[in-house]
């Protein structure tokens, strides 16, 4: 008998533990907001009713790569947990990082936000502005002056999908960009960020958007974000709004304009964006009529949150809440105060990120700031997660690694530099042209200080915050194009600064000048005078004496070119072409014709600026909307 029950308590014992598991499973909490299969609103609003205070403000940090580890995404201290991370300009794993660690980093990263409590995805972005521009061997794009010279929406739209795919390509799923700033005055450092001075064409080029988010469906609601799928990125409009209209020029500056200026010049393309389905916004360091655009309540709740009904989350520009005052940074308890009150939802501390969550906490806690709007902001960042899979997809793998630097991609941005170039002078007489080129010649002269630099030809926003001159990433220089354009009897002497004895002593059939402005960004690219930078102009007035020349300008913006035109017989606004320079001598060969057109207007002197199309006093070198065309040459 005894025998007899030993035998059956195994088998008791195990019916025990299947009813408790049993038990165990159906007592489980259902998680609506875990459920793909729940509409967006319904999984929002399940999880914020479960989250606390300090959750809630995590979800509202975003903090640089460069404070970030597995460790601070998980536990820094209870629910204090940053939900998202930036790589900011040049902040990289290393110089020249592969995919597959770029990948590994983000995902280490991520993998600390999903052992947190409430298992809710962090979001990585980075400054995507001109392709994936932070990372080694990515596919550089022409800056957007360039891409705003092509008139064509459907090729920038092409260019934003192929940017999604290399920025996804390392496991990152969040774009700061595009740039839809209307550059008023070329004065300003990122006017090369800028389509163009006109709204009409940077409201066209809002086509990027749906390049990197993909195609909204006909029936969605208008204002709500919208992401196609996992080979997209989120798309940020930038900057809110006015920051291409400054003083000046003077980069974060005022802007002074009445309303309906600001509406009519500076807004338009929010209008697109929002209608196609952008999923974030980041504003300005600007000010408007003297208000800082990070503490403009009007213009962000009052008109973008609710005139224009825009559905995604808001987010700040860099330590953007440190500079509404100044000098930056103090009071920073009124500027939380001021800059949340406005209406914006995610913070860009990217550093100090402690100070920022405890002093929000503090400022909700004794109701300065109501939970109202910590709700509105974190009801909209869930949104866009939710939107974007990133809860059923947090987690990236290496099977899009081969996109980056892909040759297609970069045949694109070939293509893109094609189109974007501008001819502005063609010989002395319209019956004589210098351009197209013969690729048959005895012996040509290539000079210049960016005829031969990868750096100088990308610009700012290259491998480094302010970009760098010299050989810094994959691509073809215009010296390399040019050799592989040419006959192979063709003889090419390069020659970066050669004196004017040398240029008369050597018989050239002809010279190519490539000259511009140095790889700048930001405030760093502030001009008052708007000069080539030495020895520029000096290789211009030594080559262009003595023989017949093409000058190929390398800059963000219009330069002072008028002292030099009479002795150029050919000259091209090239803007900033990126890596793939072989679409430079694509044209100035004759394989396809030039149809560029200005997207700023060139002027004659800096005294006329500010000088816009359609201004009263419009006097310019080169108008708006000029550009010379050539016909492709068959068998040149």
């Amino acid at each position: 008998m005894l025998r007899r029950k030993m035998a059956e308590a195994p088998a008791v014992f195990i019916g025990i533990l299947v009813l408790c598991c049993w038990i165990a499973v159906a007592n489980a909490e259902y998680m609506i907001y875990q459920d793909p299969k729940q509409p967006t609103n319904k999984r929002v609003k399940d999880l914020l009713g479960r989250m606390t205070l300090e959750e809630k403000i995590g979800q509202m940090t975003q903090i640089d790569r460069l404070v970030a580890s597995e460790e601070v995404m998980k536990k820094n201290y209870i629910g204090k947990h940053p939900s998202s991370i930036l790589s900011g300009g040049g902040s990289v794993p290393s110089t020249t990082a592969s995919p597959e660690t770029w990948i590994d980093m983000v995902n280490g990263y991520q993998k600390g936000s999903l052992s947190t409590r409430l298992k809710i995805p962090m979001l990585y972005g980075i400054d995507a502005v001109h392709g994936h521009n932070a990372v080694y061997k990515a596919t550089i794009f022409p800056h957007n002056v360039g891409l705003g010279a092509t008139r064509d929406p459907e090729l920038v739209k092409r260019i934003g999908a192929a940017t999604a795919l290399e920025v996804r390509a390392t496991g990152i799923p969040y774009a700061f960009a595009p740039c839809i700033a209307v550059c008023r005055d070329p004065r300003w450092g990122r006017c090369y960020e800028s389509y163009s001075e006109d709204p009409k064409v940077v409201r066209a080029m809002t086509e990027i958007i749906p390049g990197l988010q993909g195609d909204i469906p006909a029936n969605s609601r208008k204002g709500v974000p919208f992401l196609a799928g996992q080979q997209n990125v989120l798309a940020t409009a930038k900057h809110y709004v006015g920051d291409g209209g400054t003083t000046k020029g003077i980069n974060e500056n005022n802007t002074l304009a009445s309303r309906r200026d600001l509406l009519r010049i500076h807004m338009p393309a929010y209008y697109d964006s929002i209608i196609k389905g952008v999923g974030t916004i980041m504003i300005s360091y600007s000010s408007w009529n003297g208000v800082k655009m990070h503490a403009n309540r009007d213009l962000i709740t009052g008109f973008l949150k609710n005139t224009l009904h825009f559905r995604g989350f808001v987010i700040s520009d860099w330590q953007g809440l440190d500079r509404i005052t100044s000098p930056p940074h103090a009071n920073y308890t009124y500027s939380i105060i001021a800059g949340v009150g406005a209406g914006i939802d995610m913070i860009m501390v990217p550093y100090n990120y402690t100070e920022f969550i405890d002093g929000l906490t503090s400022l909700v806690k004794n109701n300065f700031i109501p939970m109202s709007r910590i709700d509105d902001a974190v009801k909209r960042i869930l949104r866009v997660k939710f939107t974007m899979g990133l809860f059923e997809h947090p987690l990236a793998d290496y099977s899009m690694t081969k996109y980056l630097g892909s040759q297609e991609h970069r045949e694109l941005a070939r293509e893109a530099v094609r189109k974007s170039l501008v001819l502005l002078k063609n010989g002395e007489y319209a019956d004589k042209p210098l351009i197209p080129l013969p690729k048959k010649a005895s012996k040509i002269l290539v000079a210049g200080t960016h005829a031969d630099n990868i750096g100088n030809q990308c610009g700012g926003w290259t491998i480094q915050w302010q970009g760098q001159p010299g050989n810094i990433t994959v691509g073809t220089t215009i010296l390399t194009a040019i050799r592989n354009t040419v006959h192979p009897e063709t003889k090419i002497v390069f020659n970066e600064n050669p004196d004017p004895g040398y240029v008369k002593s050597n018989e050239f059939s002809y010279a190519i000048v490539v000259v511009g402005e140095p790889p700048y960004a930001e405030t760093f690219g502030d001009s008052t005078n708007l000069t080539i930078p030495d020895p520029g102009p000096s290789i211009i007035t030594n080559v262009c004496a003595s023989v017949k020349c093409v000058v190929v300008l390398i800059t963000g913006r219009p330069v002072v070119i008028q002292p030099y035109l009479a002795q150029i017989d050919a000259l091209v606004a090239a803007w900033l072409p990126g890596t793939e320079g072989q679409g430079v001598a694509d044209v100035l060969y004759g394989d396809y014709g030039f149809t560029g057109k200005l997207p700023h207007t060139w002027f004659k002197t800096v005294d006329q600026l500010p000088m816009n199309v359609g201004d009263k006093h419009y006097d310019p070198l080169f108008p708006f909307g000029y550009g010379l065309t050539t016909e492709p040459v068959r068998g040149n």
